[in-house]
């Protein structure tokens, strides 16, 4: 399945809203790098000081290198998030992002409201607890 995305920012709540599907390629993920930092720009938070809602219960199992890229991606510290929320279906590639994301603050829901609701109440001034979901 081909690679799909959309990242769209949430100003009033400093969300980055994130929906990922399908199998990446370089220039996938090439394009989407520049969407998340399109969206952060548009977000106007303080660096580093946003949500990051990840909604990839489309996602396809990814290739080694693409997972890599991805950890690559979460790993930046010039756009990482003090929270991220990943939205899974029950799959293999639920397991590859979290072994992406295993350096983060990141915890893992079947609906986009619960990860909506556990993201909200999350007091960006603290360090979020680390938790399987």
């Amino acid at each position: 399945m081909e690679a799909t995305f959309d990242v769209t920012a949430d100003p009033v709540s400093g969300m980055l809203r994130i929906t990922m599907g399908g199998f990446f390629a370089p220039g996938d993920i090439a394009r989407f790098t520049a969407a998340i930092g399109d969206g952060l720009a548009r977000l106007k938070t303080a660096p580093n000081q946003h949500r990051t809602l990840v909604d990839i219960r489309h996602m396809d199992i990814q290739a080694g290198e693409a997972v890599a890229e991805f950890q690559r991606i979460l790993a930046n510290p010039r756009t990482a998030s003090p929270c991220i929320a990943f939205v899974v279906a029950k799959s293999l590639a639920a397991m590859q992002v979290r072994r992406a994301a295993s350096s983060r603050a990141a915890c893992y829901f079947d609906t986009v409201e619960a990860a909506e609701t556990w993201l909200l109440a999350i007091d960006l001034g603290t360090t979020p607890r680390r938790s399987a979901g």
